[in-house]
């Protein structure tokens, strides 16, 4: 016989006025901390006590009803209670719902209470505030209504608004908070999908890589070109920014880059028509010039607007309070907030007085030029004063000129007006692509051999300069090959005439690199120091002590150093030439050894941009294996050669690992290739049957094909 189930019976509730309640002592809750009873008790004001009080009878001493109620669970709403009614928004008397319990333990009814009580999952709450805006709520009314800020409000309902198939699997618990919030950047529900499918199979799936790859065609608003057009010039235009609301964003991204692109130019060509009122006869506008552009060009001098009495006692004012503060804080290690600020509105002051207009020779600017772009910060950068080997006067009529002209501000125009029309042009274009053949043994692509040794040139000039007796060295040694060897005309890096020989590529990030700006602040220091005409260039040589002669004509000898592979001149940069003997880079690789040049010391650091998005995938991974080992290899070996580019470049950084064409050459260590690597670099003088084989293939076909 089946025993027949015992039906349970549910404590009976009534409603019992306010004042008949009493706060029990069997309440579990003790600790207050954390518990605001001010937020239940505006709740409790707009939607009336949605959950009843757990009470149980008082009894007096023979076990009789005193007509008075304890509350063992529900402690937080009774206080909720207790406030309003000290707040006369509830009389004393209102029934309050109540469950009223006999049997059990009361401790053992707030345990219950509080224990068994489940919170709603975050994704629940996340569609239920989208579901009260799309019910009318704003979302001020939805932060005021459940006591959070709007900035909350803001992030739950853009977290409701990503894929629900992601959602999905949130709710599974097949992804965590964090990388739900990573996928909140874009409302591309397909794009959100394909990248949890990449990231979700390789385990390569932390928030900062999901916003990686969800961004990876947009262009951040920290960008110098987003920071030159304005945001709001950009969106207005009808341009799409990328927000995140939980991660510090630097502005977003910017999705429209071919818009942002045209907005950039339009604005510097615009700038570019007011400043070719000054008369110049050319103007070049670029959003960044190559490092070096103005080798070549004679630069003609101007002289600073004078300075009123006014501005003149406005800069001793301020360097006054710049050197008072600088004295009365230093040995303060955080500048208070309000000094700092001052001290930076003073250095903008003085930095505007140092930048005033530049006056020029009328003459100077009918034959000169300037180069229009961005600098770092994204601001206009304009540098006047440029003259084109062709554009030169021949000498009589030069110095017929040289009187004839009062000068003109370079700000304010020429004085011949419509004498010619500004040529303006606008230089840049599409970076070089190249291939991405899975050929392990396919050479470096020429261009980026060039780029690698264009660094390694820049580098070495830069530590031959700081290296006196060396650079004596070096250039006796050329002057020796010159003068005894019958086949050494070629056989020196220095190009000794002095002529500056030419970098044939711009490589990614080389105008400002350290060595770039160390080569250019030292030569400026010394034009300081030289007399402006070549007359007294003699004597002026002369008063220099031999320390100062030394370190002059290390600097100058380190602008002949050519250690740049160039394709056109392979015989004249091979390991070996025809006769045997060392070529121009072995002299280069003698040169950098001699100084202890190191690559890694002087800046250069792998990236997608100057090395790893420009070679094949065995490369980077054998890059990866080089500087961390075969596990970290592993860990990108399945990814598409953009995306393991990227990785990789976060796995080298502070590794020290350089490619070939940048690490010190031992003549005596032998060729290393292990089987199943991506083997040696090539050598120079490969076949040109290879190196076109390396420029064919589409590397966006090769990537759609894996």
């Amino acid at each position: 016989m089946t025993k027949a189930v015992q039906k349970i019976t549910l404590s009976p509730s009534r409603d019992i006025p306010f004042n008949k309640l009493v706060l029990s002592q069997s309440n579990v809750r003790r600790v207050k901390a954390g518990v605001s009873i001010e937020q239940l008790a505006e709740s409790i004001a707009q939607r009336t006590l949605l959950q009843s009080l757990s009470v149980r009878a008082v009894v007096d001493a023979d076990g009789n009803e005193t007509g008075m109620f304890e509350v063992p669970a529900g402690g937080r709403r009774y206080r909720a209670l207790e406030l309003l009614v000290k707040q006369k928004r509830m009389s004393k008397t209102q029934a309050v719902p109540c469950v009223v319990r006999e049997g059990g333990i009361a401790e053992d009814d707030s345990v219950a209470e509080n224990d068994e009580r489940v919170g709603l999952h975050p994704l629940d709450q996340f569609r239920a505030f989208q579901t009260l805006r799309d019910l009318g709520m704003s979302e001020e009314d939805i932060a005021a209504r459940h006591f959070v800020n709007p900035a909350t409000v803001k992030q739950r309902l853009r977290l409701a608004s990503v894929s629900p198939k992601l959602h999905e699997v949130y709710a599974e618990d097949g992804m965590t908070l964090e990388q739900l919030m990573a996928f909140s950047v874009t409302a591309d529900h397909a794009h959100q999908e394909q990248v949890w499918q990449n990231v979700s199979r390789s385990g390569y799936d932390e928030p900062y890589q999901i916003r990686r790859l969800l961004t990876e065609k947009t262009v951040r608003g920290s960008d110098r070109r987003a920071q030159f057009v304005g945001l709001d010039t950009y969106q207005h235009a009808g341009g799409g920014v990328l927000r995140d609301l939980f991660e510090h964003d630097d502005g977003g991204w910017l999705q429209d880059v071919v818009l942002l692109d045209r907005l950039v130019t339009e604005k510097l060509k615009a700038e570019a028509e007011t400043i070719a009122a000054e008369g110049w006869k050319w103007i070049s506008v670029a959003v960044e010039f190559s490092y070096g552009h103005t080798q070549g060009l004679r630069e003609i001098d101007g002289k600073p607007v004078d300075l009123s009495p006014e501005e003149q006692a406005t800069i001793d004012a301020l360097n006054a309070e710049q050197t008072k503060l600088e004295t009365d804080y230093q040995d303060v290690d955080d500048l208070p907030d309000e000094i700092d600020q001052r001290l930076g509105e003073i250095e903008a002051a003085l930095t505007a007085f140092e930048e005033r207009s530049i006056i020029y020779d009328p003459v100077d600017i009918s034959r000169a030029g300037v180069f229009v772009s961005i600098d770092s910060e994204g601001r206009l950068s304009v540098d006047r004063g440029y003259v084109r080997p062709e554009d030169e006067a021949p000498q009589e009529d030069a110095a017929v000129g040289q009187d004839a002209h009062t000068p003109s501000s370079g700000g304010q125009g020429s004085s011949n007006p419509g004498v010619q029309r500004t040529a303006i042009s606008v230089a840049g274009g599409a970076a070089d692509t190249e291939d991405d053949d899975e050929d392990a043994a396919r050479p470096l692509p020429d261009r980026l051999i060039i780029e690698l040794t264009a660094h390694r040139t820049l580098a070495l000039r830069d530590a031959l300069a700081e290296n006196a007796a060396i650079a004596f060295q070096a250039v006796l040694h050329n002057f020796v090959l010159t003068a005894f060897y019958r086949f050494a005309s070629s056989g020196s890096c220095l190009e000794i005439g002095l002529r500056t020989p030419n970098f044939p590529a711009q490589a990614p990030g080389l105008r400002e690199s350290a060595s770039a700006k160390a080569v250019e602040a030292r030569h400026e220091s010394w034009k300081a120091r030289l007399p402006k005409g070549e007359n007294d260039l003699w004597d002026a040589l002369t008063a220099l002590d031999g320390a100062a002669q030394a370190s002059l004509f290390a600097h100058c000898a380190s602008f002949a150093v050519n250690a740049v592979y160039e394709p056109a001149n392979r015989y004249n940069q091979g390991r070996v030439s025809a006769h045997g003997v060392r070529t121009r880079l072995d002299q280069a690789d003698v040169l950098a050894r001699a100084i202890g040049l190191d690559m890694v010391q002087a800046g250069w650091r792998p990236t997608v941009d100057n090395y790893l998005g420009r070679v094949t995938k065995p490369r980077i991974l054998e890059a990866v294996r080089e500087a961390k080992g075969e596990s970290s290899a592993q860990l990108i070996d399945h990814l598409k050669k953009a995306d393991m580019a990227k990785e990789a470049e976060r796995l080298l950084d502070g590794s020290g690992w350089l490619p070939e064409p940048l690490r010190l050459v031992d003549p005596d260590a032998a060729p290393v290739g292990q089987e199943g690597e991506a083997g040696p670099l090539p050598e120079f003088l490969a076949g040109d049957e290879d190196r076109e084989n390396a420029g064919d293939d589409d590397p966006q076909q090769l990537d759609a094909a894996e």
